[in-house]
């Protein structure tokens, strides 16, 4: 219960009534209109706020790299957690111009790491199993990452935390989302895998008949979301559902950055379908698969820019446009206390 209103839709009419007083016609902001009322109606209050946002980038490795799905060698999983640690990559830049907090989980990278100030230790196994002859996690596991997650998104929450950017980085990640996608959509194969980092036409070939044939050895039902995760998945996605399904239960926004977050925002919502009431979807990615995932989801992104880096890029730019809804739903004068004529 937040400023006294507990009902979803009186506190939907009364967002939307404040939304329509503001000195301005009406629609006139467009969807910045639209990201005011859903901050307002996560946060469950007329006066939403951004305390202390956080982008977490959760990081693991693939057993499927062994099948040469991607361009780059498994090791550059690790090497890049130590870029993000020492404030080199793309998402420590615009973390930092965007007004980010930045932390690093080590969900379950083949490499064990020295203490770090951002770095979050959860490491459940050194890389998931090779997918294309075994299960990627065992149940177990995949259990374990959800509740890792969930934990993770427990104590930034008791820290004040109210924005969590979701973000990744994982050699061989794009090849579990597309066989997660695949499986759960039912939507073709082409339409869900991409070049990831940069394949050329026979290494998409490959990476396509690869997850074909994945897909046909272990023949996970379109229902089975857990079957999928724990098949397909990895420990970073697994531990990103967790996180988004505790985000939605205590109020959080989730931020959802590119393919591979919106992947484990599908199974997520699987599990529980009101986890999307708490997403917003920062962009499109120029990775295949997005475009169509977001379709299937119906969910419209706030950015389309090619972007196709993964690491939360895209979530991270999307914190302006968050501050500047609450910043107008909070801070704009209504026609009334401004003395303005409204629409005759």
């Amino acid at each position: 219960m937040m400023n006294g209103i507990t009902e979803p839709q009186k506190l939907r009419e009364n967002l939307l009534r404040k939304i329509d007083h503001k000195t301005k016609p009406l629609g006139a902001l467009g969807k910045l209109e639209e990201l005011a009322l859903k901050m307002g109606v996560i946060q469950r209050s007329l006066s939403p706020t951004i305390q202390s946002p956080t982008l977490i980038v959760f990081a693991g490795d693939h057993g499927v790299t062994e099948e040469k799905v991607s361009s780059y060698p498994k090791e550059v999983t690790a090497q890049m957690v130590y870029n993000f640690l020492g404030g080199g990559a793309a998402i420590n830049v615009l973390a930092k111009v965007n007004g980010w907090e930045l932390k690093v989980v080590d969900a379950g990278v083949d490499h064990d790491f020295p203490d770090h100030a951002q770095l979050i230790r959860r490491k459940i196994r050194l890389g998931t199993r090779n997918f294309a002859q075994d299960p990627a996690m065992t149940r177990e596991e995949c259990e374990e990452g959800l509740e890792k997650g969930a934990a993770i998104i427990r104590d930034l929450h008791d820290q004040g935390v109210n924005v969590i950017g979701f973000g990744e980085m994982g050699i061989g990640n794009t090849t579990a989302a597309a066989a997660i996608m695949a499986s759960l959509t039912d939507l073709p194969l082409e339409q869900c895998v991409g070049r990831g980092t940069g394949l050329d036409d026979i290494g998409l070939a490959r990476k396509q008949k690869v997850i074909r044939l994945a897909l046909d050895k272990h023949k996970i039902s379109t229902c089975d979301e857990f079957g999928a995760l724990q098949t397909f998945g990895g420990y970073e996605i697994a531990m990103m559902c967790g996180g988004m399904i505790e985000c939605a239960h205590r109020g959080m926004a989730v931020v959802v950055d590119g393919f591979i977050v919106s992947t484990a925002a599908l199974v997520a919502s699987r599990m529980e379908p009101e986890i999307l009431d708490a997403c917003i979807f920062a962009h499109q990615s120029g990775e295949m698969g997005h475009e169509h995932l977001l379709a299937f989801m119906n969910v419209q992104p706030l950015l389309n820019l090619g972007l196709r880096l993964g690491e939360g890029s895209g979530a991270a730019l999307a914190l302006p446009l968050l501050k500047s809804a609450v910043g107008f739903l909070n801070d704009m004068a209504s026609f009334e206390s401004a003395g303005v004529s409204g629409k005759i």
